[in-house]
């Protein structure tokens, strides 16, 4: 028992001693100190304005349209020709109000001359070729071109009056 005891005691001690009473020195790591910037050199990207978003009332286009009158007051009866034209031919890549396959025509005469429209309209294949917006709203709209729907310049200025009507 005196053995015991003993034994006790001095394996109480070791876990005193191992447990306690001593201070572990920090091991000091590697750092530094960032240099906060006192100015900075580049001034923040602009956001670029997408083709379809951008204004042009300079640009006629390329094609057999050179000038077209608008009148003050729209023609409702060829803007019923001229939707109904549109519903046709246009509406299986085209939405009056957002985007689709084709850009949204409503608000399109704020962007756009008349002629451009109707050369687009009547020549879609030469206009990506040669107009530099034609070839824009091209890439804009995943390189899908617009299609030659054959309609007459009758038919597109109906569709061009209808336009007039989207707000």
């Amino acid at each position: 028992m005196k053995t015991t005891l003993k034994l006790m005691t001095v394996l109480f001690i070791t876990m005193l001693i191992s447990c306690g009473g001593k201070e572990e020195k920090k091991k000091e790591g590697f750092s530094y100190k960032k240099k906060e910037p006192t100015e900075k050199t580049t001034a923040p990207k602009a956001e670029k304005t997408p083709p379809s978003k951008q204004v042009d009332l300079t640009n006629k286009g390329i094609g057999p349209i050179k000038t077209v009158t608008l009148a003050a007051e729209v023609d409702q009866t060829m803007a019923t020709h001229g939707a109904d034209v549109y519903k046709k031919m246009c509406t299986a890549c085209h939405r009056t109000n957002k985007k689709f396959i084709g850009p949204p025509p409503t608000g399109i005469l704020e962007r756009r001359t008349p002629e451009w429209v109707m050369n687009m309209i009547l020549n879609p294949e030469q206009m990506v070729k040669e107009d530099p917006l034609a070839k824009e709203l091209l890439m804009e709209f995943n390189g899908s071109p617009m299609a030659n729907q054959g309609l007459t310049e009758k038919e597109a200025r109906a569709v061009l009056e209808y336009f007039r009507t989207l707000k």
